[in-house]
């Protein structure tokens, strides 16, 4: 998988486990504030998730992990000159070309439903009022409130005042830009339904918080309740945008009557902390180098550079109890093996000149990361050289079989000792 799709998908299982959390225990609490709060920073927390890592790699004693990657290039096959060249699509670039599309389609609709809004707040008088920009239109619309403006009928300001204190509310406490900060993550995970469904909340914890700011006016519940029953026609408006008429009536009653949640109930959310510690082990599993190659760029590599990692706990206990004849992990060693009169980067361009690419991978599109394991022995011969990752028989026979062809090395020196030494070496069979 791409690593794109790969970060894609990681988050998302962190934004869900996020969003499932607040809908079992958090939604019907009365802490409307911070579960806004809560909700966007503990999103975009997930977004930074994906890159902590808990567990580490492992090396085992004997394991050498310095990796010398060498690309083998060829030319695609030759097809004569009538043929049109064959374009190949991996399933990954059909993932990844649906995902962008989808984000792009996300954005295009919020801005197409911009444009709309800002054209009806153009049509209307505009005037300022109690800190805000009140937009009066003569025809019968559903009000909302966008930003610092606050867009109704002109009929309704005359007649129910309380439905401008309640887009007032909105205003006051700036909840369009919880909307705009919520949008890069549905253009990011716009194909996740847990996130269509926690926006919803919190335009409801909106709704929440406006109610609970009328009624803090000195409006009358009662009143104020039969207002909203009188309103919620099933009138249409813009999705961006907070309005009065907001659907889920029946929960924004049952809010203002109900009972202030106990201060306790805040400690829930520490909950969902070794929560997530779990998901992110499950993750980030712990790997073990004889399965995996490192990931060493392969350009690099091929010009020589060699990635060494030393484990001070494992070279202590090898100088503790060294055996001369055992092979010795490459970064271990005080005098690394030489070859051809240079470092081990010359291997990768003597492997480089001698490799060909298998005609039968080669027609089929085959590509990838052999990895081989050798040992340089005491004598500069290279043996025991074995496959530890394949990608196709044909491609992993070629590379062993250039490998085990190697000329002799200059041995590696343990305190000017003659050793054996193990290596880890990718070679990158890649059609350009």
């Amino acid at each position: 998988m791409s690593p794109l799709l790969l970060y894609i998908a990681r988050a998302g299982l962190y934004l869900s486990l996020l969003h499932v959390f607040y809908l079992l225990l958090m939604r019907r609490t009365t802490f409307f504030r911070l579960n806004r709060v809560l909700l966007l920073l503990g999103s975009y927390l997930c977004l930074l998730l994906p890159f902590v890592r808990l567990r580490t790699v492992s090396v085992p004693l004997g394991q050498a992990i310095e990796a010398v990657a060498v690309q083998a290039g060829v030319a695609a096959p030759a097809i004569g000159a009538a043929d049109s060249p064959s374009v190949s699509i991996s399933w990954q670039e059909i993932f990844l070309a649906l995902y962008l599309a989808g984000a792009l389609l996300t954005f295009v609709l919020f801005v197409v439903s911009a444009m709309k809004m800002q054209r009806l707040i153009r049509s209307g008088v505009q005037t300022e009022r109690e800190g805000c920009s009140l937009v009066l239109l003569e025809s019968e619309v559903p009000s909302f409130s966008w930003g610092r403006k606050v867009v109704m009928s002109r009929k309704d300001f005359l007649h129910s005042p309380a439905i401008f204190t309640h887009e007032l509310m909105h205003v006051q406490r700036h909840h369009s830009l919880d909307l705009l900060l919520f949008l890069p993550l549905q253009c990011l995970f716009w194909w996740n339904p847990l996130l269509w469904v926690t926006r919803e909340e919190l335009r409801l914890l909106h709704e929440y918080e406006a109610d609970e700011g009328v009624l803090q006016k000195g409006i009358d519940a009662t009143q104020y309740q039969l207002l909203l029953v009188l309103k919620a026609v099933g009138e249409e408006r813009f999705s961006l945008a907070s309005g009065f008429q907001h659907a889920k009536l029946k929960n924004r009653i049952s809010m203002m009557t109900k009972t202030s949640s106990s201060g306790w109930i805040r400690l829930g959310y520490l909950a969902l902390i070794p929560v997530l510690a779990a998901f992110m082990f499950a993750c980030n599993p712990g790997k073990n180098n004889k399965a995996q190659a490192p990931a060493e760029d392969a350009e690099e590599a091929a010009a020589g550079k060699q990635v060494i990692a030393a484990d001070e706990a494992s070279e202590a206990a090898v100088n503790a109890g060294e055996n001369e004849k055992e092979a010795i992990p490459y970064q271990l060693i005080e005098q690394k093996p030489g070859f051809n009169g240079g470092d081990a980067g010359e291997f990768s361009k003597w492997v480089n000149g001698q490799i060909k690419y298998p005609e039968q991978a080669k027609m089929e599109g085959i590509q990838g990361r052999v990895v081989l394991q050798f040992t340089v022995g005491e004598d500069g011969q290279v043996r025991d050289a074995k496959v530890l990752r394949g990608v196709h028989d044909a491609l992993d026979a070629e590379a062993l079989r250039v490998v085990s062809a190697s000329p002799k090395w200059e041995p590696g020196r343990n305190k000017g000792k003659a050793v054996s030494v193990i290596y880890t070496f990718p070679v990158v069979f890649k059609i350009q």
